[in-house]
């Protein structure tokens, strides 16, 4: 049971008067995320953004009843809709001045094949585009907090996903569990390329982010039992056999939080996690041209100008 634990974040570090956005926080390791931060402070603020606001308000009450911080607050935010991400940005910058935690934690996995709000194959649009675009729209507020890090939940399922710009919507040709592979690989690339961006094209991944003090590291939190599989029911009837072999939720989050909050990564960057040390990217995951076409192609699907 401990091997299957794995990896646990032993930060015992405060966050008193810091702000922090999870999305999908209501439930999963998501949840047990934004639990773990509440009991950092009494002062942190941790915004709850979430599709389902009924379900983020239960958990949210469950977290404030059990940590004592009042801070924790629900935001309507639906990744698989720009309206709505823009919505959810432009509402938090009126009410708060600082980021220094964003969590892109939020996503779907083997999806029947549809499209979100704006045409975009829903894994692609929600794992990759929504947290791109929510991203950007907050990248000033994280650097004008900073220092500030950026977190983005992937999965070892990148080593198995390509970028197939003939065909990123899978309108040709379209597995779903290949979908998810793809847009997992997407959030490696997307943190490798905010990194380097984020440092000012300064060489080395590893080193401080000289040119704005704001971190992005990616992560795999392990096979976690959860409702990610909910699409699937040969998924969820395996979830249920193997159970004692997956993950907890709790245990799950324990890399999220690491990059989150541990002190010895405070200068670290563009790096890729999984319980809670260093992991092996896959080569697709380190293709830096790759990363760089994705941005550019992200950028034209989104209507927005990143440089």
């Amino acid at each position: 049971r401990r091997y299957v634990a794995g990896g646990q974040c032993k930060s015992t570090v405060r966050l008193e008067g810091k702000v922090a956005i999870i999305t999908g926080a209501n439930t999963g390791i998501g949840k047990e995320t934004a639990r773990d931060l509440a009991r950092r402070g009494k002062s942190l603020a941790v915004i709850v953004a979430c599709r389902d606001v009924e379900k983020a308000e239960a958990a949210a009450s469950e977290i404030r009843a059990e940590t004592g911080n009042q801070q924790v607050i629900v935001k309507k935010l639906d990744l698989a809709d720009t309206k709505s991400i823009r919505e959810f940005a432009e509402k938090f910058l009126a009410e708060e001045k600082e980021l220094h935690i964003l969590i892109n934690n939020a996503g779907v996995m083997l999806c029947p094949y549809s499209k979100t709000a704006d045409g975009f194959e829903m894994h692609l649009g929600v794992n990759h585009l929504g947290h791109f675009l929510l991203t950007f729209l907050l990248l000033e507020c994280l650097k004008q907090s900073a220092p500030a890090r950026i977190v983005n939940v992937s999965s070892l399922a990148h080593h198995v996903g390509r970028i197939r710009f003939h065909d990123l919507h899978g309108e040709k040709s379209y597995s779903r569990g290949l979908a998810y592979c793809h847009s997992k690989l997407a959030n490696v690339l997307f943190t490798r390329e905010l990194a380097r961006r984020l440092q000012g094209n300064c060489p080395g991944l590893l080193s401080f982010a000289i040119g704005t003090k704001v971190t992005a590291n990616s992560l795999h939190p392990g096979s976690v039992h959860s409702e990610l599989v909910r699409h699937s029911f040969l998924m969820t009837w395996l979830w249920k056999i193997f159970s004692f072999f997956l993950k907890t939720p709790q245990e799950g989050a324990q890399t999220s939080i690491y990059c989150a909050v541990a002190e010895e990564l405070d200068s670290v960057t563009g790096q890729y996690f999984s319980d809670c040390q260093p992991a092996y990217v896959s080569p697709w995951g380190r293709d830096d041209e790759t990363a760089k076409k994705l941005w550019s192609v992200s950028c034209e699907l989104l209507g927005i100008q990143w440089d």
